[in-house]
């Protein structure tokens, strides 16, 4: 027996080995965290942002807001209630969603809810998701939140073998999310009518009503699916028209109410191209509702500015006061983005405001019948503290069809 073999069966058989690292992340400033890779294989290039959710990483995964971002989750277990068909927040289910990456402390175990079809893994692989474990999410964390969301790019290679001078360049060539219009990653050219209502247990999703008591035109920035359930639950007969719908083409649908969704990107960006239609509704005193980036649209149509956060609003547990009633709710956030209250005009009053930081969460304009507020009152799995959002848009379309009827 040669000295390697007697070592090796001296060796007791719980000897622990360092496990081979399968990926990294490289930030633009040249730093590498290693880690365990998961979901596909390869490199994607976002910005990184950390979510403090507990529960709904699939809709957090298929939430259109997110394109161009690498998620960072703090709570350490993800995946272990695996993944459905009915969860997916993306109105294509098949679409890409432009999440660019995911990170995840511990790895991620085979799924226990009965609700399951597939485990979190195999589905990041299907969808091109590239992901990592093994790594302190909590000192990320506090990177970000002591320095911004930097640029990375995050790389998975099953053999260990990475060119990190490439990764750095490639970290460091990305643009900066200021600027970028990413409306057109996660939207279709298309007009659909959406008739799917919440989901209930045993039952699955419902259906609207028929007879609709009202028609909401819906401009696409990225909606999730949940709102527009959440609208057609309320008697609304729901009309998507995609981002660059012009204002003849939505008042050719005579709607009751028009409602900005949610999206990805610098507002600015896409205002180039939709702040003339939605600057039409308003002059002609269409019930309008925006939320997240509809919010962001709806505060730079009035005259308002927004501004670039140094880490964001994403999780399902941030405290919103609606300044009117004192009232503290507990919403989901997604944003990197925000409204300047400071610029608001004289027309618009702020409604909500964010009690971590007082950054502006809603306003309501004094003149017209419009509002928005910058969390997502609609959030699946919740909280579901701001649902009464969508009673009083529905109780505005009222009002206005009662006003033109008398």
């Amino acid at each position: 027996m040669t000295a390697p073999e007697l070592q090796a069966a001296n060796e007791p058989d719980d000897v622990w080995t360092e496990p081979q690292v399968t990926a990294v992340l490289v930030l633009a400033d040249g730093t590498v965290i290693e880690g365990f890779g998961l979901g596909a294989l390869g490199a994607s290039a976002g910005e990184v942002c950390f979510n403090t959710s507990m529960t709904g990483y699939q809709e957090i995964l298929t939430d259109p807001s997110y394109a161009g971002q690498i998620v960072t989750f703090t709570f350490p277990h993800i995946g272990n209630v695996g993944v459905n068909e009915e969860d997916i927040e993306t109105v294509d289910m098949a679409a890409d969603t432009g999440v660019r990456g995911v990170i995840v402390h511990a790895a991620i175990t085979n799924p226990s809810n009965y609700r399951a079809t597939h485990d979190l893994d195999s589905w990041l692989k299907a969808r091109g998701i590239v992901g990592m474990s093994g790594l302190d999410t909590r000192a990320l964390t506090v990177l970000i939140r002591d320095q911004g969301m930097p640029n990375a790019v995050i790389c998975h290679s099953p053999d260990g073998s990475f060119d990190l001078d490439a990764l750095k360049r490639q970290a460091r060539a990305l643009p900066p999310m200021v600027g970028q219009d990413l409306v057109p990653l996660v939207t279709g050219n298309r007009r659909y009518d959406w008739d799917e209502a919440r989901w209930k247990w045993g039952k699955g999703f419902g259906t609207g009503d028929a007879e609709a008591r009202f028609h909401v035109v819906a401009l696409d920035y990225g909606a999730k699916r949940n709102i527009l359930r959440l609208l057609t639950e309320r008697g609304c007969k729901v009309t998507v028209l995609p981002p660059t719908a012009s204002a003849e083409e939505v008042m050719a649908l005579k709607p009751d109410g028009v409602f900005l969704a949610n999206g990805p990107g610098d507002p600015a960006a896409t205002g180039d191209y939709a702040l003339p239609t939605i600057r039409a509704v308003l002059d002609a005193r269409i019930p309008t509702f925006g939320i997240c980036l509809g919010h962001q649209m709806l505060g730079l149509a009035i005259g308002a500015s927004t501004t670039k956060m140094k880490q964001g609003h994403h999780g399902a547990n941030h405290p919103v006061k609606e300044q009117a009633t004192g009232k503290v709710e507990i919403v989901s956030m997604n944003h990197g983005f925000a409204v300047d209250a400071s610029t608001l005009p004289a027309n618009a009053e702020e409604t909500h405001v964010s009690l971590f930081d007082g950054s502006n969460c809603g306003l309501r304009l004094t003149d017209r019948p419009a509002f928005s507020v910058q969390h997502h009152p609609e959030a699946s799995p919740g909280p579901q503290d701001s649902h009464y959002l969508f009673d009083r848009f529905v109780a505005m379309m009222a009002e206005s069809k009662a006003k033109t009827a008398a």
